[in-house]
Formats: structure tokens, C-alpha cells, sequence
């Protein structure tokens, strides 16, 4: 009897984990189901491709995002409904920033190259301005 009497509290506390802020496994993953749906939903919404979903949402789970692309791409469908134009760009890829970077670079250079072939140094240009 006494030990039934020392359970009962524990348990009644064990029960309001919530209430100290531990978070329920279950529910925690029912959450980030619903957030990938609703970020899927929204992309499609957004006429974005599933891959732009995948790139703009890194943390998404992949299969949530795309259930809810799927889900609103039927819905579109069936209610004849168009998307949304997005208004966020896509986000470049690691190839568009390397051959931007390059394309910088190569008109640095050639530049430079064009103005070492007049004659004209920048620091002479410089010094020119002031003089005036």
C-alpha cells in the first residue's frame, strides 16, 4: 500500500512532461510532417519546381515536402486553379557562383589588360586627376 502511494504521485508527475517543457517524440515528429506538407503546398501554390523546394527549405524533410506538393498539384488540378508567380528569386547554384565569380575575374583582368596595353596606369590617373 505504501509503495502504491509512492507511485501514484511520480506517475501523476511523469504525465505533465509537457508542462516542463520535454517534448513528445510523436508529436514532434508530427509537426515537421505537417510543416513539409505545408512548405510542398506552398511551393507548388507558388508554380516552384519540387527541386527549388528542396534547395530553398534544406531542413524540410524531403517526403513531407513532397506529399504536399503532390497533394496541391492534384487540388490545382481538379479546381482548375493557376499558381502564384514567386516573388522570392531562385537562390543560385554552386556552379552559377563559381562561373559568376570567374566571369568577374576575367573582366578584372582584362581591364587591367587594356589599360597596361594604352599606356595608362590608374595610379597615374589618379595622380593626373588631382594635379588638376
Amino acid at each position: 500500500m505504501k509503495r502504491l502511494l509512492i507511485v501514484l504521485p511520480v506517475l501523476a508527475a511523469l504525465s505533465a512532461c509537457e508542462q516542463l517543457g520535454i517534448d513528445d517524440p510523436a508529436k514532434v515528429a508530427a509537426a515537421k510532417e505537417a510543416e513539409g506538407k505545408a512548405i510542398g503546398s506552398a511551393c507548388r501554390h507558388a508554380m516552384r519546381a519540387i527541386e527549388d523546394c528542396y534547395t530553398l527549405n534544406p531542413k524540410a524533410l524531403k517526403a513531407a515536402v513532397y506529399a504536399g506538393w503532390r497533394e496541391m498539384d492534384e487540388y490545382m488540378r481538379e479546381n482548375k486553379l493557376e499558381g502564384v508567380a514567386p516573388v522570392v528569386p531562385r537562390p543560385p547554384t554552386k556552379a552559377e557562383l563559381a562561373a559568376s565569380a570567374a566571369a568577374a575575374a576575367a573582366a578584372e583582368a582584362a581591364a587591367a589588360e587594356k589599360a597596361e596595353k594604352s599606356g595608362d596606369k590608374p595610379a597615374e590617373k589618379a595622380a593626373a586627376k588631382s594635379a588638376h
